[in-house]
């Protein structure tokens, strides 16, 4: 069985470490420099996307530059977590846990580009966002902020 319960489902996915893009984020190194040296990095496009995000939020409108890189960061984060996955073996529906900490910055970029899609009022994106979160654990969701 499953650590989501099911018998029939697929296993969930476990993606690896990037330890370089981890450690380098952990020890404060500009997530844009972290990006630009290892662009298969999901954790890094959502540390960008976040603090695009964290920005915009701030400013006067809601739609302005940086929501819209959050929202390009976030994207860019999401496909290059898609590539991993699939190179792991997801196909395209199944557990992606929470709780795996590699994992986490594929579901970030999901959360941040369900936060972005959500300011700049594109419903339909917001809402495959959060049925994406759903479907990889549905605790992300709750972790991330979104419900």
């Amino acid at each position: 069985m499953t650590s989501f319960g099911d018998l029939l489902g697929p296993q969930p996915v476990l993606l690896p470490e990037i330890p370089d893009a981890e450690e380098a984020l952990l020890d404060n190194v500009d997530p844009v420099r972290v990006a630009a040296a290892h662009p298969a990095a999901s954790v890094a496009w959502a540390a960008l996307a976040e603090a695009a995000l964290a920005r915009g939020e701030a400013q006067e409108s809601a739609i302005n530059h940086d929501v819209m890189a959050a929202y390009a960061f976030a994207r860019t984060g999401y496909h290059r977590g898609l590539d991993l996955l699939r190179r792991n073996g997801w196909k395209g529906f199944g557990p992606v846990p929470w709780s795996h900490e590699p994992n986490r910055g594929f579901l970030r970029s999901v959360g941040a580009l369900a936060r972005a899609a959500k300011l700049i009022e594109e419903t339909d994106e917001y809402a495959r966002c959060l049925d994406l979160l759903e479907d990889c654990d549905p605790r992300a969701a709750v972790e991330l902020g979104l419900d």
